[in-house]
């Protein structure tokens, strides 16, 4: 990797430990792609190196696998390139670097729930970065600090903007002076590697609340239509095409709606070229498991279906696919913020396409809307069902086979 330049911003995070500052911590905020995670994590092993030998120090994200995607992979080339010799244990997630005679262990944390604590307990560290910190729960935060009991040890954090109500954003951003921590707020401007026209892609594929946090920055409530950006000209009418592949994915519901949409892949794009909507409430009746079973084979009349994604509450559901052994069935991948973040990015980049004849999915996208909690971010559980199911289409289908998630990168 070719570094050419860094901001004045990046300097700062880079060499803020040195000299006399006493700041116990630094924490970087705000929009995507503005160079904050590189720059943190290359200042906290240049910190660490100078300042200790033979200690021990915590990566932490919010799983291992992001780790190692976020922080290790683009440190290994870098420092290698300035003379550190790294070793990796993989099976006990340790990353040891040496230089100058000098040697640390990082130890390589995911701190995905309130569980997760409980694997940093005992440790004995002299720092600690946190990566996407605002998708940590607190205990586990709150725990890896409180091993920090070495002299000189420090903390750093980034992390993209959540709601205002967040617990970090309290906590520690709006009590940075208090808490002895260097605050640096990023802008996309503040990357010299984005050029204009990346960074007007950037703007142009969040909208809403999305587009305050990640690309403005800003710690702000999600409020309004959850996918405002859902106009007429959005949708499509069918393609007169021959289609490469089929999948469905399903939201079940007994005294609540079900909603099934089957997709269809045409070069790189997936169309919702059907749907099942049932509404028992307004039908007057309900519908058994092998009730919606027939309604499935309905929809997709001959088809050959490569996988259908379920949402996972539904167990009795999933049994009943899996019993008649026709369809590929998987539980859906079901994280509600970050699902709809990548349903949106989906959608508006053209990867996913809403076609016409999809009237209650349609009616749901015009519906659809934040709770506007300042406090957390949910949206309100009516109107939901297609949104539910769409989401699991874009999390559990359409990312994983792009290899699990979508990012766009500039090159440096």
């Amino acid at each position: 990797m070719e570094i050419k330049s860094f901001s004045k911003k990046q300097l700062l995070t880079l060499g803020w430990w040195c000299g006399d500052n006493e700041y116990d911590a630094i924490i970087c905020d705000g929009a995507v792609r503005s160079g904050k995670t590189l720059c943190l994590s290359l200042s906290f092993v240049l910190w660490s190196m100078y300042r200790f030998s033979d200690s021990d120090f915590a990566l932490c994200g919010k799983t291992v696998r992001g780790v190692r995607r976020n922080l290790v992979t683009p440190l290994k080339p870098i420092l290698r390139s300035l003379g550190f010799t790294i070793s990796e244990r993989l099976s006990a997630n340790i990353l040891e670097l040496s230089f100058g005679g000098v040697k640390n262990r990082y130890y390589l944390f995911g701190g995905r729930d309130e569980g997760s604590a409980a694997l940093i307990q005992g440790m004995t560290l002299s720092g600690v970065l946190f990566d996407e910190v605002a998708l940590m729960p607190r205990s586990f935060v709150e725990q890896a600090l409180a091993r920090c009991s070495v002299n000189g040890s420090k903390f750093f954090f980034n992390c993209n903007p959540e709601h205002p109500g967040h617990w970090f954003y309290r906590e520690w951003i709006l009590k940075a002076g208090e808490k002895n921590a260097l605050y640096l707020h990023f802008k996309m401007e503040d990357n010299p590697s984005l050029s204009p026209q990346m960074i007007d892609r950037y703007k142009k594929l969040y909208s809403g609340a999305f587009y305050r946090r990640f690309v403005e920055g800003r710690w702000v409530a999600a409020e309004g239509a959850v996918y405002p950006f859902m106009t007429d000209e959005m949708y499509r009418d069918i393609p007169k095409v021959r289609f490469e592949d089929y999948a469905v994915s399903c939201d079940y519901g007994t005294v609540n709606p079900s909603s099934f949409g089957l997709w269809g892949l045409y070069e790189g794009v997936w169309y919702r070229i059907d749907e099942y909507y049932f509404d028992s409430k307004k039908q007057g009746f309900q519908r058994t498991d092998e009730e919606h079973y027939s309604e499935l084979e309905r929809l997709c009349s001959g088809r050959k279906i490569s996988k259908v994604a379920v949402d996972p509450s539904a167990a009795s559901f999933i049994e009943v696919i899996r019993r008649h052994g026709k369809f590929n069935v998987v539980p859906a991948q079901n994280e509600v913020i970050s699902g709809i973040r990548r349903t949106a990015a989906a959608l508006k980049e053209g990867r996913a396409v809403i076609c016409r004849n999809c009237r209650d999915s349609i009616r749901e996208f015009s519906l659809y809307r934040w709770s506007g909690r300042a406090d957390k971010d949910c949206p309100v559980k009516e109107n939901d069902h297609a949104m539910d199911d769409i989401r699991y289409f874009v999390c559990t289908i359409l990312d994983e086979d792009c290899g699990g998630f979508f990012a766009v990168a500039a090159s440096r």
